[in-house]
């Protein structure tokens, strides 16, 4: 495995880099504070490509490998403070544009691929419910046969762009004798179908600007053609989706730790204590040592699954390594962020103590880190 970057990656990663420091960071403590999602922003996203980067471009996509997604993304989250956008962008690529791209039928590419790569559509995933949490086999959603097509009923909570998406990938239960592997089905539905609505918008601790919220689904009528990936094929999708989510999601945090990084080492070269820097000062110099050692970890735990998207069969194993040990890094990179910057550190006009509200969700989403370590305990044998 060769991660040098080539001569395209190169040129792909400082394009994304200046975008998103010229046009994303205006006014983000702002945005934050008022959990302002902006469609203008999304829209500027959508035409450097980063709401379709692996989708090929018959589908409207820039067509990239899976290892330069995953470059595009550490860029996206290097360059751009505001994480509640960029996580927002990832949800929607990783976990809704990249199942239909692969497991779509042609008529389903065409009609949703390229509006959802062009930025006129958003969608989201619609798993987690209220009473299953992490517990798919819990599921409650329910799709029955009716007539030409399905009635969908249930409750889906957490769904990240939830409460400004034009479609949704649902999951829901077909055949609970089969249980979670083959009684599941995902399907694409319409913001605009009778009996979806929005049930809530929640305010949340951090990524602010990535809403959030809560679907309810009564009696929805869905055609057989609103099936993704063929009727009980639900939890092979959401495997793979959240295969590539572990894999290139997390790229994003890489950035993040990286820039935070290059601030800790500029304000402790000026910040003088006891007549010097305090990056003289042995335990400050050590944290920032810590800092380098998990950026650089990451980021190779995360190409190697990324790479591996396109030649293995499964890379659940290293994208949960990766998962986990990004996650857990980035909270701690924050923490000491905060440490190395004191006071100044907890101030709100500062930027770590929005990045660590922001990364405490990454130890959540895509599953917990004690789902990762079970996980990797299962592919161990254990």
């Amino acid at each position: 495995m060769d991660f040098a970057l080539n001569e395209e990656q190169r040129i792909l990663r400082g394009q994304i880099l200046r975008f998103a420091q010229d046009k994303l960071n205006k006014d983000v403590r702002q945005r934050d504070r008022d959990q302002v999602f902006q469609r203008e922003l999304w829209g500027a996203c959508a035409q450097m490509g980063l709401t379709g980067l692996p989708v090929p471009q018959a589908y409207g996509g820039p067509g990239l490998d899976s290892l330069s997604t995953a470059i595009a993304i550490d860029a996206l989250g290097y360059g751009c403070e505001d994480s509640g956008l960029v996580f927002s962008i990832c949800a929607h690529l990783l976990a809704c544009v990249v199942p239909i791209w692969k497991f779509g039928t042609e008529q389903q590419k065409n009609r949703y691929l390229p509006g959802l790569c062009d930025g006129t559509l958003i969608a989201a995933n619609a798993m987690s419910e209220p009473e299953s949490g992490s517990d798919a086999f819990a599921m409650q959603t329910r799709a029955e046969p009716h007539g030409d097509g399905f009635l969908i009923n249930g409750t889906k909570t957490f769904v990240s762009n939830g409460p400004v998406a034009d479609v949704a990938v649902v999951f829901a239960v077909t055949d609970r004798a089969k249980g979670y592997f083959g009684g599941i089905t995902s399907f694409l539905v319409d913001r605009a179908l009778p009996g979806y609505r929005v049930a809530q918008k929640f305010e949340k601790m951090g990524l602010r600007t990535s809403p959030i919220g809560e679907l309810v689904f009564e009696d929805v009528f869905v055609s057989k053609d609103a099936v993704l990936g063929g009727v009980g094929g639900g939890s092979r999708l959401f495997a793979h989706s959240m295969d590539w989510e572990r894999a290139c999601l997390f790229a994003s945090h890489i950035g993040t730790m990286e820039r935070l990084l290059e601030k800790a080492v500029a304000y402790t070269r000026t910040r003088r204590q006891s007549g010097q820097a305090i990056s003289k000062h042995q335990a400050v110099a050590h944290k920032i040592a810590d800092m380098k050692m998990q950026v650089e970890a990451a980021r190779l735990l995360v190409y190697k699954a990324a790479w591996g998207l396109e030649r293995s069969q499964s890379v659940s194993l290293d994208a949960a390594v990766s998962k986990l040990f990004v996650s857990e890094s980035l909270v701690r990179t924050t923490l000491d962020v905060v440490q190395v910057f004191g006071g100044y550190g907890f101030l709100s006009e500062f930027e770590v103590e929005r990045a660590v509200r922001d990364a405490i969700g990454s130890k959540l989403y895509s599953g917990t880190s004690e789902i990762q370590r079970n996980i990797i305990a299962g592919w161990l044998g254990l």
